[in-house]
């Protein structure tokens, strides 16, 4: 995964969504909600960024969702973006997929539902690694989310990709986690590849990608059994010429979602009616903002 594309050559044309909430937690860490409401009732969707994307590189797309009749909402990842303190700072060095999920999401959720009222069905939406997050949250914290829509979202198991890609994705993701605790963080900024991120983050990012299996450093809870027991709606839409999640890496996350009541969309250029790939769906995202709806809406209500 390289950096988004628009952040690093693209125009910043757009203004920040408005403010809804901010989440403070005991340890200090503080998340900036941002988003668009549509009616009362409408269906809301949080957007849970991948690695190392700031929440505004998807302005553009939460206001095709709100065009679309959605609440759409926005927030970084601990250590990214809005999100204080930053990677780069050592306090927000130590932490990995543990508390991103048993802490963080669940504040945010919380806060959201608090702001929101009760009527609003709630879903994530996650994009790469934040699909991924998005579910697994979901998995083990059922009743706050209505469901999960996962976009260019795949599993980072390296068998997933095919005889061909495995041994170096193995190797990638190996070096990446030597190469972060060696240096007590992954620079990803400055080598082009996820962003600035902690220690923790990348070695369960590479724990998952070696195994194939969900097992976040220091939690108890077994993320496997909760994604079979999963009851919630998915969405899983694969993306045209995306080489970072294909097809067979989609499978298998979802493939782990056994209980769950599973939709699959595939996303073309025809569609878009522009280039698509990991990240550029981001800047075409009308069409698909308007199936994501779609999909919502017929969920009903919890």
């Amino acid at each position: 995964m390289t950096q988004p594309p628009s952040l690093v050559n693209g125009p910043r044309s757009e203004g920040e969504l408005p403010p809804l909430a901010t989440v403070d937690l005991p340890d200090g860490t503080r998340f900036a909600v941002r988003g668009l409401r549509a009616a009362p009732t409408a269906p809301a969707v949080l957007v849970v960024p991948a690695m190392g994307t700031p929440a505004r590189f998807y302005r553009h797309f939460a206001r095709e969702l709100h065009s679309a009749g959605l609440t759409a909402l926005t927030v970084d990842l601990r250590g990214q973006g809005e999100s204080t303190p930053h990677v780069r700072d050592a306090a927000a060095r130590d932490h990995g997929y543990r508390v991103i999920l048993e802490a963080d999401l669940g504040a945010v959720v919380d806060a959201v539902r608090a702001e929101l009222g009760p009527e609003p069905p709630l879903f994530l939406l996650g994009h790469s690694l934040g699909g991924q997050l998005a579910l697994l949250h979901a998995a083990a914290r059922p009743g706050p989310v209505h469901g999960v829509a996962l976009v260019a979202s795949g599993t980072v198991w390296y068998r997933a990709y095919g005889t061909l890609r495995a041994p170096l994705l193995l190797l990638v993701t190996t070096l990446i986690a030597a190469t972060a605790t060696l240096l007590g963080r992954w620079p990803g900024a400055r080598l082009g590849f996820g962003g600035d991120q902690a220690t923790g983050v990348m070695r369960d990012w590479a724990r998952q990608g070696r195994t194939g299996r969900y097992r976040p450093k220091g939690s108890d809870r077994d993320y496997e059994s909760a994604l079979r027991a999963l009851d919630v709606p998915v969405l899983a839409v694969s993306v045209e010429n995306d080489s970072y999640a294909p097809a067979s890496a989609v499978d298998h996350l979802v493939g782990k979602a056994a209980g769950a009541r599973v939709t699959r969309w595939r996303y073309t250029e025809r569609e878009a009616g522009a280039r698509l790939d990991h990240f550029a769906w981001t800047r075409a995202a009308g069409p698909l903002a308007r199936r994501i709806a779609r999909w919502a809406t017929a969920q009903g209500t919890p």
